[in-house]
């Protein structure tokens, strides 16, 4: 009998300590649940037009800008500009997801066109004709808008006129909505009026600018674009130039931008969008800039962070190569050679962060795109290595396209397993715990922010880079992270 209980004894202790090694072998990071709960529920009631109207800038005179110019613009989210109408928490994440998954759509569109080698077409005469008859820097989350979450506000024209604009990676194409319009959606800002800018000036449709629209058409000697997204969304308008100043940073002669007389998709409440792609009509690509950088701050946050050009890079952030496609100047890869949760690596086979020779695959980082998707075997790979660890945390019922939600609504914090990118080089990226499990609803519901996608290329969204700030080294070919660096 003694015997028998020494070793019933000894067995409970070798099982308590098997449990405290397992425990012991993942690294963990602790969630706020408290503060994003409460930060969820503030963000229904929050004011935009008093952020607006406390975040005024003041423009200078344009100076001679040289790609060594440092300067930089403030960032904010959507909620900064724009007051949603949901009277629940839960219906603004759903609007989002839906917003996004269209957004994922209009990027495998323009590659998909790009890749089969689409990608000048000319606007029918017939429609140019009848567009024309008929027309007769604070950084700011914008999870509204279909082709982007996070503003800045710039001026525009001489004397500026100060507009909000989208910030989009993925995009190349700078354009606003423009008098007269022959159909233009709901903005925060009056729409700007061309007559009014002693800079304004037309491009012609042998100007190398004209020539480098994807999408473009002549009428009277004037260049026409069109600039089409995957949700629907489009701008048509004259490809011009103007004077675009930087707050107090300064201003620039002669950007190519699109004066868009008919705009149509869910860009409410901005005036249009700056593209931050590496294409040559982005406004990095303009102004020749060496390097840019910015810091997303929450999607559920009235604060706000900045975008950087050519500031140096932070000496502690963690780098992995960026590559180019050969098919596609636009989006920016970063070389992923895989993942971990807890610290271990998760099996996940390489090539699938992998492009391949003729351009498909590969992994982009977007600031347009809010939930990181992977290909559907290093999702389920990465899901599967979590739930392993998070046994003791209560599942509840998918939410939209996540499918790994838990009810926290009983705890005020909890420690979760790590989750990390890991680059070629050897560095990883340790994401906060607040980026991959975010609030669903305002009752506790909180859920895995990754997603599966059929489509051979991955993106890693803003939700996974909030409160990070994202460098790219154009000049040397780098992506840089820095957490809290905002």
């Amino acid at each position: 009998m003694a015997v028998a209980s020494s070793l019933s004894i000894l067995s409970l202790i070798l099982s308590l300590f098997n449990v405290s090694l397992a425990r012991n072998l993942y690294t963990t990071t602790v969630l706020d649940v408290a503060s994003s709960n409460q930060q969820a529920r503030d963000i229904l009631s929050f004011d935009p037009l008093q952020a607006r109207e406390s975040s005024t800038q003041q423009s200078t005179e344009p100076w001679l800008f040289s790609n060594t110019s440092s300067f930089s613009l403030n960032l904010h989210s959507r909620e900064i500009v724009y007051k949603t109408s949901v009277e629940d928490y839960k219906s603004l994440v759903l609007t989002r997801l839906e917003r996004d998954s269209a957004r994922v759509d209009s990027l495998n569109t323009k590659l998909n066109l790009a890749l089969k080698g689409i990608n000048k077409q000319d606007l029918k005469p017939v429609e140019v004709e009848i567009q024309l008859e008929d027309l007769s820097t604070p950084v700011v989350s914008g999870t509204s808008q279909g082709s982007g979450e996070y503003f800045t506000r710039v001026g525009v024209g001489s004397p500026a006129k100060e507009f909000y604009m989208v910030l989009d990676t993925g995009s190349d194409v700078n354009w606003l909505q423009c008098q007269p319009c022959s159909d233009c959606y709901q903005q925060s800002d009056p729409i700007f009026n061309p007559a009014a800018s002693t800079s304004y000036s037309p491009l012609t449709c042998d100007s190398p600018q004209c020539r480098s629209l994807e999408t473009s058409g002549c009428q009277s000697d004037k260049c026409l674009y069109q600039v089409a997204y995957g949700d629907g969304s489009y701008t048509v308008g004259e490809l011009v130039t103007e004077t675009v100043s930087f707050a107090n940073s300064g201003a620039v002669n002669n950007i190519a931008l699109g004066c868009g007389h008919d705009n149509e998709g869910l860009f409410v409440a901005s005036a249009g969008l700056l593209g931050l792609g590496g294409g040559k009509l982005s406004l990095t690509s303009q102004i020749k800039a060496n390097s840019f950088s910015y810091c997303l701050v929450d999607r559920d946050s009235p604060k706000s962070s900045t975008l950087d050009f050519n500031s140096a890079q932070l000496g502690d952030s963690v780098t992995a190569p960026l590559m180019r496609n050969s098919k596609i100047d636009t989006f920016y890869y970063v070389q992923v050679i895989g993942m971990s949760v807890g610290g271990q690596p998760v099996s996940i086979p390489p090539e699938l962060f992998q492009m391949d020779d003729s351009g498909r695959g590969g992994i982009i980082v977007d600031c347009g795109t809010a939930i990181t998707r992977l290909q559907t075997q290093a999702y389920n790979s990465l899901r599967d290595s979590f739930t392993k660890l998070t046994t003791n945390l209560r599942p509840t019922n998918p939410v939209a396209l996540f499918d790994t939600c838990y009810d926290m609504s009983s705890l005020s914090t909890v420690r979760v397993p790590t989750v990390a990118f890991r680059f070629a080089g050897g560095m990883a990226l340790d994401l906060p715990a607040k980026n991959y499990l975010i609030p669903v609803d305002s009752s506790g519901t909180y859920c895995f922010a990754f997603a599966p996608t059929s489509s051979p290329l991955s993106i890693i969204g803003n939700v996974q880079q909030q409160g990070i700030r994202v460098s790219y080294d154009l000049a040397n070919n780098r992506v840089g992270f820095s957490p809290n660096k905002c």
